[in-house]
C-alpha cells in the first residue's frame, strides 16, 4: 500500500524550463559569454545549481571557469529574486496533489534546487499546505542521486520506503528512488523522454498527473 508520495521539483510539479534558461543566459551574457539555446537546457539541469552552471560554461566556451564565480552569483541570486517569472505547474498537478492529499497520502519535495528557492516555488503554486516537507540543495546534504536526504524524509513521514513512491523526470530521480528502496514513477510531460527514463530502470512511466491517482489504487 502506497502512504507517502515524493517528487521532484523542476520538470516534475513545476515547467520551470523558460524559467531556468531565462536567468542563466542572463547571466551568461552579462559577463560577455554565448547564450544557450533554451531546449539545450533540458539536458544540463537536474544535478544543481553549481554543476548546471558549470555544463554552461563549457558550451559557451569558458573551459577553465574563469567566470564560474560571477556566473553563479548572478545566476542564483537573480533567480532567487524572481523565482515565478516563467513558471507554472503542469496542467493537472494540482488536482492530482489536492485529490492525493485528500486520500490521506502523505506528500513531500526533494528537489537539487538551492532549498530557499525551491521552497518559495513550492507554496507559491501550490500552497503552504499541500505538502508534508520540502527540501532542496542545503549546505552540508548531500545531492541527489546520493539516497541520504531521501531515506531521512522517509523516515520524518513515518512510512517505510516500499511504501513510498517518487516521482521525477530524470535519470537522477530513478537512480536516487532505487538506492533508497524506492519504487520510481518518471513522468513524460518533463525535460528528458521516454528512453532516457527506461535505461534507468523507472518501475512506472506516465505521461500526465492524474495517472498517479489510478497507478496507486492499484498498487
Amino acid at each position: 500500500m502506497i502512504k507517502a508520495c515524493i517528487f521532484d521539483l523542476d520538470g516534475t510539479l513545476a515547467d520551470t524550463l523558460a524559467s531556468i534558461a531565462y536567468f542563466a543566459n542572463n547571466a551568461l551574457k552579462t559577463y560577455g559569454l554565448k547564450e544557450i539555446e533554451t531546449q539545450r537546457y533540458r539536458w544540463l539541469v537536474g544535478d544543481g545549481a553549481s554543476e548546471l552552471v558549470r555544463r554552461m560554461l563549457v558550451i559557451a566556451g569558458d573551459y577553465e571557469f574563469k567566470y564560474f564565480d560571477k556566473v553563479s552569483a548572478l545566476y542564483s541570486q537573480s533567480y532567487d529574486e524572481n523565482f515565478l517569472y516563467l513558471t507554472t505547474a503542469y496542467a493537472g498537478m494540482p488536482e492530482t496533489i489536492a485529490a492525493l492529499k485528500a486520500k490521506g497520502i502523505k506528500l513531500a519535495v526533494l528537489s537539487n534546487k538551492p532549498h530557499a528557492t525551491t521552497c518559495k516555488i513550492v507554496e507559491s503554486l501550490y500552497g503552504s499546505d499541500a505538502f508534508d516537507l520540502c527540501y532542496g540543495q542545503r549546505q552540508g546534504s548531500p545531492l541527489k542521486p546520493d539516497p541520504t536526504v531521501l531515506l531521512e524524509m522517509i523516515k520524518e513521514l513515518g512510512v517505510n520506503p516500499e511504501e513510498c513512491l517518487y516521482l521525477g523526470d530524470t535519470a537522477v530521480d530513478m537512480v536516487t528512488g532505487h538506492r533508497a528502496g524506492v519504487r520510481t514513477v518518471g513522468v513524460l510531460w518533463g525535460f528528458r523522454d521516454r528512453q532516457d527514463l527506461e535505461e534507468h530502470d523507472a518501475d512506472w512511466i506516465i505521461s500526465k498527473p492524474e495517472e498517479l491517482l489510478t497507478l496507486i489504487s492499484k498498487s
